[in-house]
């Protein structure tokens, strides 16, 4: 029977990703329209145990659309992790009258959320990471606009490899997965595009690929690495000494995580938060929103957490006939 719930929080927790305050904006407009109290926590679950909450209201969430980051902010949270942090964090709610909470994150947020509904807090998760690796989800918050603004990046760094005939490896995030990379790899016509779920370490196949693209005539060679796998500033020493040819390493860095969030980002949060909203107003617990297929839907968090993802193998391949 569903449980009837009458205030709702709202937090950020993990990496911060672009579209996240789209997504606060409309968990607190969506549940306000619902007849819902809203209340923030501040940093996570670190807030939570910390009893960082705040009262929020239509105009609390004015103007910040628009804006990167999380007004929430965010944090990571060891405590949280342990079976005494969770039964806290479960009080505190009870404490200050919290039936609900909206979760914006990743696996290890939804993780939390996950322990929080087993303890009888109704708890709905939104995927939010700019690394694109929640298996249960095609789509995740802040995905779009980190791969704009590393393509642009990349765009910018190319100019200047070309002017100097130099190989540049240019590092971009991710965390153990390539999703970045690989649409950077697209996006930016690279020469290279290392992946860690398919990368088998052979800096020689590298090495053989630059020299031959110069002796094509080749002024360039833009090498993509994915964070997963790292070590472009070593990388980059042996390139050159190889090769012969200049090789300068640029990490992107947390630069992707921040901007304007791109209209892909503000839409698809708004969504997503709108539907995590009625889900708790409705009483549901232990969900997941997901964007699957072109539809969007909510699944069991456990079963969304068992989920696998890996690079789609036809992108991978198309990739590969288009670097030269």
């Amino acid at each position: 029977m569903a449980k009837a719930v009458k205030t709702i929080g709202v937090l950020t927790s993990g990496g911060d990703a672009p579209g996240m305050n789209a997504a606060i904006r409309a968990v607190v407009r969506t549940a306000i329209h619902e007849g819902l109290k809203v209340k923030g926590i501040m940093r996570g679950y670190a807030g939570l145990l910390q009893e960082e909450i705040v009262d929020m209201g239509s105009t609390s969430v004015s103007d910040i659309i628009h804006r990167g980051g999380t007004i929430l902010y965010t944090a990571r949270c060891m405590e949280f992790m342990t079976p005494e942090g969770q039964e806290q964090g479960a009080e505190i709610c009870r404490k200050h009258g919290i039936d609900g909470i909206v979760v914006i994150g990743g696996d290890g947020s939804f993780r939390g959320a996950g322990k929080l509904a087993a303890l009888g807090i109704n708890t709905i998760g939104v995927p939010g990471t700019i690394d694109l690796d929640v298996a249960c989800s095609d789509y995740t918050i802040g995905f779009d606009t980190a791969v704009n603004t590393a393509m642009v990046a990349i765009d910018k760094v190319r100019d200047t490899s070309t002017s100097h005939e130099r190989c540049s490896i240019i590092e971009v995030m991710g965390r153990k997965a390539g999703y970045i990379a690989l649409w950077c790899g697209f996006a930016n016509g690279a020469e290279d595009i290392l992946l860690p779920e398919r990368y088998d370490g052979d800096e020689q196949m590298l090495i053989n690929r630059i020299i031959d693209n110069r002796k094509r005539g080749k002024k360039h060679n833009i090498i993509i690495n994915a964070e997963g796998i790292g070590h472009s500033a070593s990388m980059a020493r042996r390139i050159e000494a190889a090769t012969g040819i200049e090789t300068r390493a640029t990490i992107l860095g947390h630069m992707q995580r921040g901007g304007t969030p791109t209209c892909k980002d503000r839409v698809y949060a708004s969504i997503m938060g709108s539907k995590a909203a009625l889900l708790l107003a409705a009483g549901k617990s232990n969900r997941v929103v997901a964007y699957r297929h072109g539809e969007y839907m909510d699944l069991d968090i456990q079963e969304a957490l068992s989920m696998k993802k890996d690079i789609p193998e036809d992108q991978y391949e198309i990739e590969k006939m288009l670097v030269r």
